[in-house]
C-alpha cells in the first residue's frame, strides 16, 4: 500500500537511506587490559599499530597503547607540561609542534620542537622554531617527508589567533613560510586527502574580551598541494555542526571531524560528520557513544581510534577511555 502511494524516486532515496542505516560503521567502546591516565588538552597519534598518547594539563606520562594486545605501556612524561596541539608521526618518531604550555588565559607557546622516539622510549629536545611563528593549537600533517602547520593562537586563550601556514623539513631543519589561510582560527584538528589539506572546525579563542567558545568558524578551508593555492567550500558546504577542539582524520575519501566544543552546549558534542571529498557533501556518520573534545584521533587498518579528551567543554571531566570505528 505505502509503494503504491510514493513515487519511485522517493523509493529509492528511502531505500538508501535504509541501506546506509543497515551497512553503517558503529562506535564501540574498548575495554583495555589496564587503563590509561585521565588527561584532556592531549594529542596522540599512530606509530605502526600503536597508539602514543601524550601531554595534557599539568605533566602526565607518555602512554604507548598496543592495539592487537589492547594493554597500555606506560613510559617517562613529557619533559614539560605540553598541551593543545596536533602531533604527528615522522619516520616512526613522534613531533610535538606549535604546542602550548602554562596555566589559563595566557598559555604560552613553546619555543621547541619535542620529539618522542618510541623504540627508546625516550624524549629529546629538538631545533627551535622561528619565534616570528611561534603559536600553539595549530593544525599539523605530514605530507611527502615535510610537516606542514596552519592556523593557532599566540597568546593562550586570551587572543592572538592567526591564519598562518608553514612548512618544516625535519631533514634540513628549513622552515618555509607559506600562503596563509584564507580564515583565522584555534583549537583546529587537520587532515590531508588526496594532495589536499583540509581545515575544518576551530574558533577565534578571545578571552579578553570574553568570547572564549562562541566564535568558531563555519567556513572549511582547502589547500592544493598540486597548485600552491587555498581555497575555501561554497558556504552551502560549511561544517554542519559549529565547534573547536574537535579531531580530524582522513578515512578514504572521507574527512571525518570528530567531537569537540562549543558554547551551544555543556556536554562535549559527540557528533562525528563526515565530509566525502569525491562527491562534494557531506553525509550521515555514527556518532561517539561519548562526546569528547581536546583531544586527537587515529587511524590504523581501516579503524579510527578516539581517546581521553574531556567529557564537557572547558576543563573537565578528564576521560580516559577509548572508542574505535569498526
Amino acid at each position: 500500500m505505502i509503494s503504491k502511494l510514493l513515487k519511485p524516486s522517493l523509493l529509492i532515496s528511502l531505500f538508501s537511506c535504509n541501506a546506509f542505516i543497515l551497512s553503517a560503521q558503529t562506535w564501540e567502546k574498548v575495554s583495555p587490559v589496564n587503563n590509561c591516565t585521565n588527561r584532556h588538552e592531549n594529542t596522540l597519534t599512530a606509530v605502526g599499530d600503536k597508539i602514543v598518547l601524550f601531554g595534557g594539563r599539568g605533566i602526565k606520562p607518555t602512554e604507548i597503547y598496543n592495539t592487537k594486545t589492547q594493554t597500555w605501556e606506560t613510559t617517562p612524561p613529557t619533559p614539560i607540561e605540553i598541551h593543545h596541539l596536533q602531533a604527528v608521526t615522522f619516520q616512526n618518531e613522534v613531533y610535538a609542534i606549535m604546542a602550548l604550555t602554562g596555566q589559563y588565559p595566557h598559555e604560552s607557546p613553546i619555543p621547541n620542537i619535542y620529539i618522542y622516539n618510541p623504540s627508546k622510549k625516550e624524549w629529546r629536545v629538538g631545533p627551535e622554531i622561528p619565534k616570528e611563528r611561534l603559536r600553539g593549537s595549530a593544525g599539523c600533517v605530514v605530507y611527502k617527508n615535510k610537516i606542514y602547520l596552519v592556523n593557532g593562537i599566540t597568546d593562550g586563550h586570551w587572543d592572538g589567533h592567526v591564519a598562518w601556514f608553514d612548512e618544516y623539513d625535519p631533514k634540513t631543519n628549513q622552515w618555509k613560510k607559506m600562503a596563509d589561510a584564507p580564515h583565522v582560527r584555534d583549537h583546529v584538528s587537520v587532515a590531508i586527502i588526496n594532495d589536499k589539506l583540509y581545515v575544518a572546525g576551530g574558533r577565534r579563542s578571545t578571552a579578553r574580551i570574553n568570547q572564549v567558545l562562541n566564535l568558531t568558524e563555519p567556513a572549511i578551508d582547502v589547500y592544493d598541494f598540486k597548485t600552491n593555492k587555498w581555497s575555501t567550500l561554497p558556504s552551502e558546504l560549511n561544517l554542519p555542526t559549529q565547534r573547536a577542539g574537535n579531531s580530524s582524520v582522513s578515512l578514504g575519501d572521507k574527512l571525518l571531524v570528530i567531537g569537540g566544543e562549543s558554547a551551544a552546549q555543556v556536554p562535549s558534542h559527540n557528533e562525528v560528520e563526515a565530509f566525502d571529498t569525491k562527491k562534494m557533501q557531506w553525509v550521515p556518520f555514527p556518532h561517539l557513544n561519548q562526546g569528547r573534545h581536546g583531544t586527537g584521533a587515529a587511524v590504523i587498518n581501516g579503524k579510527v581510534y578516539s581517546i581521553a579528551g574531556s567529557a564537557n567543554r572547558g576543563g573537565g571531566p578528564e576521560l580516559n577511555t577509548i572508542e574505535v570505528l569498526k
